[in-house]
């Protein structure tokens, strides 16, 4: 069985504090996870487990298959921490 991930580009975020009425940020939106033997099933596997996704606005959705190890490879960066990095090697 295979995990996927789904995600759509619609709808919109806004940056933490942000004071802008538009949206600041071009994004996707994670609408969930599943498992299935092939996308088709995924997909209805997600509606199955969490049926509120039909009582949103959304209209498309899609997938990629997550590679079986996906949980153990997370790793956050900081971009705070990053944007210093950069700025004290004259990057920025």
């Amino acid at each position: 069985m295979n995990t996927y991930i789904f995600l759509t580009t619609e709808g919109y975020t806004f940056q933490p504090d942000s004071q802008s009425i538009e949206p600041d940020v071009e994004n996707l939106q994670v609408l969930g996870f599943a498992n299935g033997y092939d996308q088709k099933k995924a997909f209805s596997n997600l509606l199955k487990n969490n049926p509120h996704l039909l009582k949103t606005n959304f209209r498309e959705t899609f997938c990629y298959q997550l590679d079986s190890n996906y949980t153990n490879s997370k790793k956050y960066f900081y971009l705070p921490d990053l944007s210093l990095e950069n700025q004290k090697k004259g990057k920025m």
